[in-house]
């Protein structure tokens, strides 16, 4: 059994009995609330993992017994009212402190998913007091025995990218220590801060800009709901500060523990970002870091709503349904048994609260919103991996599709192989976020550089670009001379001209804004999504090298694609953003599918339409 390098404690020796308690009950045999449910839910890590003989999963090597018995000693529920963990809570503390044979972590950072309400706040409020002062680092292997110590110097950070988001744990410190441990160790409670034995230790609620993080020296950090950490609030940035200040830690000793509801796929969120890492390395595509990412969720056939039967009423079907819904989120709250799954299915039921939202909150399911453009699984087997044999040559032929804006949308300048088809991105320009971006402007001259440079190195054979319709300060449209340009210089190596004849006529300018083009575009569009449809099921049925459908994974390509939104119109369905002022951008998911588009025109041009030394059906 592991010991504490300090064992005095301000409220008697009681670490032995409580390690005790624990001890025995998680040796018991192992008891799984959806035993003989139609809805088991999906296990991921080690939390609710069970062994051949049918008891818990536990780690053989852990400070995590310490820890348990600190937190019963030093903190409470209430006034006389010892802290105690439920099983699930402690099977995963057990793991996140644990081990190997060297007493190094077998786990660089973490990830705690769960549904709202199942208690994940209180959890990092009590590893906050245990990183702080309690028994949370290996000071030395006794045989197979890790012996625990406290963190000299410890300091603690609880980032988030909104002040509200910090109070949901900063708001629970207060109550959580109890009187003789915050007398014991010195402890003084504010707002935003928790300092200990003489200011010598600090729990810090942050919710500053990347660059004040820049170099924090945090023994311990634990990001809250890093689902809501995005690219336009400075969470990217953030996690990836977070990150390198726990890399360069001495010893390797500092760890990044995230909580997080299910996160919206479209978001491009942390939370997406370290799962997908998490799956990658699952796989073995990644050699990352050790990452403990545990959660609890929902099966994807678990349903919110049912079909009713013949001869059925009213009332016996939404009695069904009911006990469906209470079914699946017993079992996905694992122990959480003060949430009310009767509650929770009247909010399910609600018809004000869309499916995606009540899958994400209560199925604790990653899922789309109902008005996805594209499936997130679908966009991820249609990037290009590693060892595809993709990458792009100098001899190819390729078009290109620019789409552009003045300050609020992307710009972007994407590329189609013609040999088949596969989607490159060339460029893209987006307004920063914060105040770099209040009076952004997309830089012309240097967008100009690269799409030169991009014909310059490349066999570009068509070349259409969607303009901005913003007027520059002399009323003229921002990008007419821009295009015009390009039109003037590079029109005679270019096929299947935007528009081939009329006074208006033009090798690159495509305005989609007519109904004719918006008919266009619409029918490529809809050909996009059954196309990277197709891409997944030829993933799913182990056929990747039949994928119709390839584009080289840029992570604004994918971002893009994924902010995409269905938008029906009298020709079909279209893509959009999800309102005129988001600033989830899917200039890119335009480009991608106006590159399609235009590669499928010159593949069906007639023989004639093709130049004939430098001519363009007789237009020079």
């Amino acid at each position: 059994m592991a010991r504490r390098r300090r064992p005095e404690t301000p409220v008697g020796d009681e670490h032995a009995d409580i390690i005790a308690w624990y001890r025995d009950r998680l040796a018991a045999p192992a008891v799984l609330p959806w035993s003989g449910s139609r809805f088991p839910p999906v296990r991921v890590g080690p939390t609710w993992q069970t062994t051949a003989d049918g008891h818990w999963l536990l780690p053989d090597a852990t400070i995590g017994w310490d820890a348990l018995a600190w937190c019963g000693a030093n903190l409470q529920h209430g006034v006389g009212q010892p802290w105690r963990f439920t099983d699930e809570q402690a099977r995963f503390m057990l793991w996140w402190y644990a081990v190997d044979d060297r007493g190094r972590w077998l786990y660089d950072d973490g990830v705690l998913q769960r549904l709202k309400g199942w208690g994940k706040d209180p959890v990092v409020g009590c590893l906050s007091y245990v990183e702080m002062l309690g028994p949370c680092r290996v000071a030395y292997m006794d045989g197979d025995d890790p012996i625990a110590t406290d963190m000299p110097g410890a300091w603690v950070q609880l980032p988030a990218v909104s002040l509200e988001q910090t109070k949901n744990t900063t708001r629970l410190m207060p109550g959580l220590i109890s009187p003789a441990a915050e007398v014991h160790y010195g402890v003084a409670v504010g707002k935003q801060t928790v300092y200990a034995m003489g200011d010598d230790r600090l729990i810090q609620a942050v919710t500053s800009s990347p660059t004040t993080l820049e170099g924090a020296r945090a023994t311990a950090v634990f990001p809250n709901e890093t689902q809501h950490w995005l690219a336009n609030n400075e969470g990217h940035e953030m996690a990836a500060v977070i990150e390198r200040n726990a890399t360069k830690s001495a010893g390797g000793t500092s760890r990044r523990l995230a909580v997080t509801n299910a996160y919206e796929p479209s978001e491009d969120s942390v939370a997406q970002h370290d799962r997908e890492a998490w799956e990658l390395g699952q796989s073995g595509e990644s050699m990352g870091s050790s990452t403990l990412y545990d959660s609890l969720e929902a099966p994807p056939e678990a349903p919110l709503s049912l079909p009713i039967e013949p001869g059925e009423s009213e009332e016996d079907h939404e009695v069904r349904v009911r006990s469906v819904v209470s079914e699946v989120v017993r079992n996905v709250r694992g122990d959480s048994v003060w949430l009310d799954p009767e509650r929770i299915v009247r909010s399910v039921l609600d018809v004000r609260n869309p499916p995606s939202r009540s899958r994400r909150f209560w199925y604790n399911q990653i899922e789309a919103a109902e008005d996805a453009w594209l499936d997130p699984k679908h966009v991820a087997a249609a990037a290009a991996g590693e060892f595809d044999g993709l990458d792009l040559q100098v001899t190819d032929e390729l078009v290109l599709f620019f789409d552009g804006s003045k300050s609020d949308d992307a710009t972007g300048l994407v590329g189609a192989r013609m040999s088949d088809g596969h989607v490159v991105t060339f460029g893209v320009w987006e307004r920063p976020a914060g105040a770099a971006g209040k009076a952004w402007r997309v830089n012309r001259g240097e967008v100009d550089r690269r799409v030169r440079d991009v014909l310059a190195q490349h066999n570009v054979v068509a070349f259409w670009a969607d303009p901005s319709h913003a007027k520059d300060d002399d009323s003229t449209g921002w990008w007419d001379e821009t295009i015009d340009a390009w039109h003037r210089d590079f029109s005679d190596r270019l096929r299947c001209w935007a528009v081939a004849s009329g006074p208006n006529r033009h090798s690159i300018m495509w305005d989609m804004a007519s109904p004719e083009r918006t008919k266009q575009f619409t029918l490529g569009a809809e050909r996009f999504v059954a196309e990277i449809e197709d891409a997944a099921l030829c993933v799913l049925e182990g056929r990747r090298e039949a994928r119709q459908l390839t584009y080289d994974g840029h992570p604004a390509m994918v971002r893009h694609l994924r902010n995409a939104r269905r938008h029906p119109n009298r020709y079909g369905v279209s893509l959009a953003k999800e309102h005129r002022e988001s600033s989830r951008k899917i200039d890119l998911a335009v480009c991608a599918v106006g590159a399609r588009l235009l590669r499928r025109q010159v593949l069906n041009a007639a023989p004639a339409d093709k130049p004939r030394s430098g001519v363009v059906r007789g237009i020079r």
